[in-house]
């Protein structure tokens, strides 16, 4: 166990390593979003340069998010060995290369390259969800990991609607399509190259100070032990489904949603990026509120009580999506989007609040893991909108998609917790509530003159 860990949450402060961890860690997650999913709201565009098809564009995207499966697994190896603070630097620092690069891509084995490339970015999350959990108590840290993944996650939506202005100026400047899409990148990936320096300096992998100062070091026998319980343990593997039922489910808008809105209501790109970006931006607090309801149901009804909102808010985002697929209308759709999209994310936030407490001996391996079932999701479902391979226009493959989250939500029932683990996390409870409290008498006793 970590000490030192925050109790509260303080949003307007930053002087605690808590805090300026926390905003640092969701806002390089948000930089992430620009470079993974710039080039979605131009690839009408990019696909008209390139001479691709709509099935190639879904193979790169495919691609993209198979990518980052393997390289959550490895960093949430890397967060328990090295710390977060070094993962995330260089993950920001090395990803921001193939960002700034993907503009040299002159056919589609280039172009698939690159997204295979940038895909690796989407293993920040992983970090991020590390990172805030060994900084913040139980009674917080659901919220906590809600709140810096959404409004990273945020970012999926600002992109979608920020990336066609940089394209429209990039297209005023250089006065050729083929030129604009490819420049836009570049900001992005400039950002992504500050952010890993600032992570560098401003953050620190745990309350008490860096791994090399604080943490001693496992033996290969203890990795192993490690490494063999968290492979074995069927829950690890129930979520790793259910977060590929849920933001693998988000990937998936994020990655289609404009073009979708182009190609089936006929918006142009501008209209149908901004409509596609409502879905991001309702990470500003839908995700975040999952996890505050999965804190307040575990404070009532302990880790069983955080299991049971998640099969709630999944079984909800199921049949919204179902009703997704079936609206026709530009109002209708606009409407449903919004609906769809607090209910995902509301499951995202209720997933994170449930996996801090599975091993806290391999949180990163755990992180890791369920991070990657994220993407492994993403992946299976996108095979659903490869015309050529089912034949199903994109309205059915959403509604096939809203099927298999509402039949994987059952399999929350089977994630159960040892009445001695959930003995532990009520005492280690009251603990942090009574040291709470003590913290807020002396907030309120005056100085002495």
């Amino acid at each position: 166990m970590i000490h030192g860990k925050a109790k509260k949450i303080d949003l307007l402060s930053l002087k605690s390593p808590h805090m300026r961890t926390f905003h640092i860690t969701w806002l390089a997650f948000f930089l992430c979003f620009f470079g993974w999913f710039g080039i979605s709201p131009m690839l009408k565009v990019v696909r008209e340069d390139l001479g691709i098809t709509t099935d190639q564009i879904v193979t790169a995207n495919m691609l993209a998010v198979a990518s980052t499966v393997f390289m959550r697994l490895i960093i949430g190896w890397l967060c328990d060995k090295i710390g977060p603070r070094l993962a995330y630097a260089w993950l920001l620092i090395i990803g921001s290369v193939p960002v700034m690069l993907i503009g040299l891509s002159q056919n589609f084995e280039q172009f698939l390259l690159f997204r295979f490339l940038i895909g690796a970015i989407g293993a920040s999350f992983v970090i991020t969800q590390f990172h805030t959990s060994v900084m913040f108590a139980p009674n917080v840290v659901g919220t906590a990991n809600a709140t810096t993944a959404g409004w990273g996650n945020m970012g999926g939506g600002v992109t979608q609607v920020i990336m066609p202005f940089v394209f429209a100026g990039m297209l005023v400047l250089f006065g050729s399509e083929s030129l604009a899409w490819r420049y836009a990148m570049v900001g992005p990936g400039i950002l992504l190259l500050i952010m890993g320096f600032v992570y560098l300096k401003f953050t620190q992998d745990t309350p008490e100070g860096n791994y090399d100062q604080v943490k001693q070091p496992q033996s290969p026998k203890q990795d192993k032990v490690n490494l063999l319980e968290t492979v074995k343990d069927h829950r690890v593997w129930i979520l790793f489904l259910i977060y590929g039922s849920c933001f693998g489910v988000e990937l998936i808008v994020n990655s289609k949603a404009a073009l979708y809105f182009y190609d089936y209501f006929n918006m142009d790109i501008k209209t149908a990026g901004m409509i596609a970006g409502l879905f991001g931006l309702m990470n500003l607090f839908a995700r975040s509120t999952g996890g505050w309801l999965g804190d307040k149901f575990g404070a009532k009804a302990g880790l069983s009580g955080r299991v049971k909102w998640m099969f709630v808010a999944l079984v909800m985002e199921g049949i919204a999506l179902v009703i997704f697929s079936r609206m026709g209308t530009i109002p209708t759709i606009i409407a449903s989007l919004l609906v769809f999209s607090l209910f995902v994310q509301m499951s995202e936030g209720a997933t994170f609040s449930v996996v801090p407490f599975i091993n806290n001996k391999a949180l990163g391996l755990v992180s890791g893991i369920v991070g990657a079932g994220g993407n492994a999701g993403a992946v299976a479902g996108m095979f659903l909108f490869k015309k050529q391979l089912t034949g199903l226009e994109w309205t059915d493959s959403f509604f096939y998609l809203g099927l298999i989250v509402i039949c994987i939500s059952f399999l929350s029932f089977f994630i159960r917790f040892s009445s001695k683990t959930e003995s532990d996390l009520k005492q280690e409870m009251k603990t942090y509530l009574v040291e709470k409290e003590k913290s807020a008498e002396k907030e309120l006793v005056p100085e002495p003159i």
